[in-house]
């Protein structure tokens, strides 16, 4: 990990305190940001979310969904709960802290709105930092690889029906246009983009021209993540002042979600017999999140000003020490792991 990505979490917070400030001092620029949109998009934000997004699209190779078949257990497992489980207990999750426990300590006009921002975080796996988690862990590579492209093809498809479906069963009004509006603009564009953009760069330069590229995107994609949070804390800044409690309590169903998904990923790995390399990112893609979309549609759907743009920050802020400390869990526990796993299946390659 890069010095900037490692303190991911400390330059969150201090975008936090920059746009609670910045927002509580000169509120008519912020006002001014927020009024510039086309069809419901806020066009500085969609700008900045390209930024974001486009770079760690240029990672991903469709090309290693032909490996797929490679380690089939593990693919199964992480499909399983990327897009069967994690959506769904989260938006349990959701109903029981943020709709029952906690409901008495926040602000009654926008509790549909913080499980709605929940269901978002949760709907979509990780592409990026996901390779990264799965060094640390001295993760198969290709298993990485093929899993990220696949999660991608499906999130095409998938990410639209899931939310639509989550939030009207958490009888959320589901603005479909918009919903649809933002799986184009911050899904299916940025992917045909970043594959056009990859393809020419290696048929001119080769992988090294591609990583080169990527090493200068690397720091503009954070900087463009880090600027929209400034405008998001612009926007909420005197919701947060009034009621400081609200991100800490957001903050523990997102927690209970990450644990949950990562283990039940890693537990069922090694009841399939799958190695340890697999496993390990198997529960890390099952528990991390593509933040940057679930901010985008939060913005796109709800507003700045939304409880759900507020909840899919805070999965932003606590996003690097929570992934590794699963990465911490998950390297810290391989003899227990190959104990059992290596005598069941002793002839499974880690390769």
């Amino acid at each position: 990990m890069s010095l900037f990505e490692r303190y991911l979490t400390v330059w969150v917070g201090l975008c936090i305190v920059a746009g609670v400030i910045l927002g509580h001092l000169a509120p008519a620029v912020f006002q001014a940001i927020g009024a510039v949109e086309v069809a419901q998009v806020n066009l500085p934000v969609a700008v900045l979310i390209w930024l974001m997004i486009v770079p760690m699209l240029l990672r991903i190779d469709f090309a290693a969904l032909g490996q797929v078949g490679k380690h089939w257990r593990g693919i199964g497992v992480t499909l399983l709960v990327n897009w069967a489980v994690k959506p769904f207990s989260m938006a349990f999750l959701g109903w029981l802290f943020i709709g029952w426990l906690f409901r008495p300590l926040l602000p009654a006009d926008q509790i549909d709105s913080y499980i709605a921002g929940l269901i978002l975080l949760a709907a979509a796996p990780c592409t990026a930092m996901v390779f990264v988690w799965s060094n640390l862990t001295r993760g198969e590579p290709h298993f990485t690889l093929s899993q990220v492209a696949l999660n991608d093809a499906i999130m095409v498809v998938a990410f639209a029906p899931i939310v639509g479906l989550l939030l009207g069963l958490s009888a959320i009004t589901v603005p479909w246009g918009t919903l649809v509006l933002s799986v184009v603009l911050y899904i299916v564009v940025p992917v045909f983009v970043a594959q056009l953009l990859r393809g020419r760069v290696l048929a001119h330069g080769g992988p090294q021209a591609l990583e080169r590229l990527l090493s200068r995107l690397g720091p503009l994609s954070l900087v463009a993540l880090l600027a929209t949070l400034v405008l998001l804390f612009g926007f909420q800044g005197e919701a947060i002042i009034a009621q400081p409690l609200v991100i800490a309590l957001l903050a523990v169903p997102i927690l209970i979600q990450v644990y949950f998904n990562a283990g039940l990923a890693y537990v069922l790995n090694r009841m399939a017999g799958e190695a340890h390399c697999v496993a390990g990112p198997s529960a890390l893609i099952g528990a991390s999140n593509f933040f940057e979309l679930a901010v985008a549609a939060a913005i796109s759907l709800f507003g700045f000003t939304s409880g759900a743009a507020l909840a899919t920050v805070v999965g932003v802020l606590i996003e690097v020490p929570v992934m590794l400390s699963v990465v911490w869990i998950v390297n810290r526990s391989k003899r227990w792991y190959e104990g059992e796993a290596a005598t069941r299946a002793p002839a499974r390659s880690t390769q």
